[in-house]
């Protein structure tokens, strides 16, 4: 790979993408021997030394997260239910030495989380919120990762059609972006608290599947009217979101999913969408995704206009637009931040990648690359505050390498 210095993250972070894991092909199956792919690295321009062995640990980590998160995302749902994602959870904990904290069941309706129960209720493997929290002594603020993890959305009882509902397994790409990037950042030497939650369900049909009319009482205590039980994304991060403010004093909560289908009408196959109440992490978001590759364009933020989309007479809220018109994955991210409430004074940051986590058929690891880019400079790795766009004066984050360790602050 010939390049600058600049342009290795993004690059390394590129070939991963080309490079899936998963296949059920059953020459690929025989195959006894692994296949090797040897990415070496010359650098032009300025600054074109050798790359140090800490930049290859950082790519290394980078492009495992990513392999990580394709790979899950590419697994159907027969082999990679809840069950089999939260044993992924638990790999990655291990291999990290965290103990996942882990909601299930009947737990979570006693505990109150009404989204993840409803959505999850009617299948077969029970639906969970699972955390990993990495705490280091010295942080000066918290951070939560909340993924989407619907691991096949049949639409539940509000059901897509048959050309719409193929390749819905890869609703949990919120989730494995997630754990890929939780994986890789801890790794690097994350600074701050870092959790990251998981909402773990599959919206299937069955006798005891969520009806449209049904009222559900979320996390954060509100009402949700259902009109349309494929709409089932914003009701599990509405939880979680919820925990994560409540539970985890989370001072940064970014939410990550594959919500809505209009979100590649509105920037694009190759954009994920980004929605956030901080002018500031909205252009973060965009330089962050210039800086690695997944690439990032802003939504209306606007609730006063919006949120009123959701009016129930019934309850505090209903769970899908009345009008889809109306910016529909603009409203979809407000449905879950009004679980934390519109004046709350943290930094809530929605990323909506439902068209760039897969192209064509295979997943692309989305998401894993934007999160060690975005949060970078939370990080003791030197690569990853390079591409970070946070925490620094103007746009040459390089620059300011050396300074005191509280630049790393993001806010």
């Amino acid at each position: 790979m010939v390049c600058e210095r600049s342009e290795v993250f993004a690059s390394a972070c590129a070939i991963a993408r080309a490079f899936p894991l998963f296949t059920h092909r059953s020459s690929a199956l025989r195959r006894t021997e692994k296949k090797t792919v040897i990415v070496e690295f010359f650098l032009v321009g300025q600054n074109n030394g050798p790359v140090e062995l800490e930049t290859l640990k950082c790519l290394e980590s980078a492009t495992e997260g990513i392999r990580l998160a394709a790979r899950i995302v590419d697994t159907p749902c027969n082999e990679m239910n809840t069950d089999s994602f939260l044993e992924e959870i638990k790999k990655v904990g291990k291999d990290l030495g965290i103990v996942p904290t882990i909601f299930r069941n009947a737990e979570l309706k006693e505990k109150g989380f009404g989204g993840i129960y409803g959505v999850g209720k009617a299948a077969m493997h029970p639906p969970a919120l699972a955390v990993l929290s990495h705490t280091p002594e010295g942080a000066t603020q918290t951070i939560a990762w909340v993924g989407k993890g619907i691991v096949y959305d049949t639409g539940g009882l509000s059901i897509k059609g048959k050309t719409t509902m193929p390749g819905m397994k890869r609703d949990c790409g919120g989730a494995a972006a997630v754990l890929g990037a939780f994986k890789a950042t801890v790794k690097q030497g994350f600074k701050d608290n870092l959790h990251a939650v998981f909402c773990l369900a599959e919206n299937s049909v069955g006798p005891n599947a969520t009806r449209p009319d049904d009222i559900h009482v979320l996390y954060s205590g509100k009402t949700v009217e259902i009109n349309n039980t494929d709409a089932e994304g914003r009701l599990v991060l509405a939880d979680g979101v919820a925990y994560a403010c409540k539970d985890l004093s989370a001072d940064i909560i970014l939410d990550m999913a594959t919500l809505t289908g209009a979100q590649g009408i509105a920037t694009g196959k190759y954009h994920a969408a980004v929605l956030t109440n901080n002018e500031e992490w909205e252009s973060a978001c965009v330089k962050a995704g210039r800086n690695c590759g997944d690439l990032v364009h802003p939504l209306v933020y606007c609730p006063e206009l919006h949120f009123s989309e959701f009016t129930s007479a019934v309850a505090d809220m209903k769970n899908s637009v009345a009008d889809r018109d109306n910016s529909p994955s603009s409203c979809a991210g407000l449905f879950i931040a009004s679980h934390i409430g519109f004046d709350w004074p943290g930094i809530w940051v929605h990323i909506d990648i439902a068209a760039p986590v897969h192209a064509g058929e295979r997943a692309t690891g989305y998401g894993v690359a934007l999160l060690l880019s975005l949060f970078g400079r939370a990080s003791e790795d030197r690569l990853l505050n390079m591409v970070s766009p946070l925490g620094c004066n103007g746009d040459s984050p390089e620059d300011d390498m050396g300074r005191d360790s509280k630049r790393r602050r993001l806010v």
